[in-house]
């Protein structure tokens, strides 16, 4: 693995910070399967994404040498409200920067603020194929859940999708309640 060219400061993202998170993001849009966008997003489509995350379910920006190199969210997982307790993490590396542990410090920030939030379960979906995101969030305790087969199609070809799980019950150190 190569060493990032400076420390990486994960921090809460800020306005001014989506334009390189667009940038990432269309990045991974045109070259990868992890995500099923097929067409890259606008910066005002990214701006209206990055507004419609509260103190409940932030985004976090990935910093080095005073540059964002990657982001991760953790989003509502459902709009009904039985799911409240359960969150998605999406984690976005640029390509010049993968391989150098950034992912890793983003997912760990979020689930260390997933924990701090209250949520209970987290959960990523993620494509067949992309071993290095696999392996990481096993690294982090996410643990497969199923597999739904072939729900999408990028680059010609239909995909699977791994839906991974991490239990947080317990880790904040506040015991479940029975209403739950």
């Amino acid at each position: 693995m190569a060493a990032a060219p400076g420390p990486v400061l994960v921090r809460p993202a800020i306005a001014s910070d989506v334009p390189a998170i667009t940038e990432i993001y269309n990045e991974a849009v045109r070259t990868t399967t992890g995500t099923f966008d097929t067409e890259p997003r606008s910066l005002t489509d990214r701006m209206e994404w990055f507004r419609s995350h509260d103190a409940r379910h932030p985004v976090l920006a990935a910093e080095s040498v005073g540059r964002v190199v990657g982001w991760g969210s953790l989003s509502a997982w459902s709009d009904r409200r039985a799911y409240d307790g359960t969150g998605e993490v999406s984690v976005y590396v640029g390509e010049s920067d993968r391989g150098r542990g950034v992912g890793r410090h983003l997912l760990q920030a979020l689930v260390q603020s997933a924990t701090e939030l209250g949520f209970r379960t987290l959960l990523a979906r993620i494509a067949a194929g992309n071993e290095v995101s696999l392996h990481l969030h096993a690294a982090l305790g996410f643990r497969s859940v199923g597999v739904m087969r072939e729900v999408g199609t990028k680059f010609g070809r239909r995909l699977d999708v791994h839906l991974l799980q991490r239990m947080l019950e317990g880790e904040s150190g506040t015991e479940p309640t029975p209403e739950g």
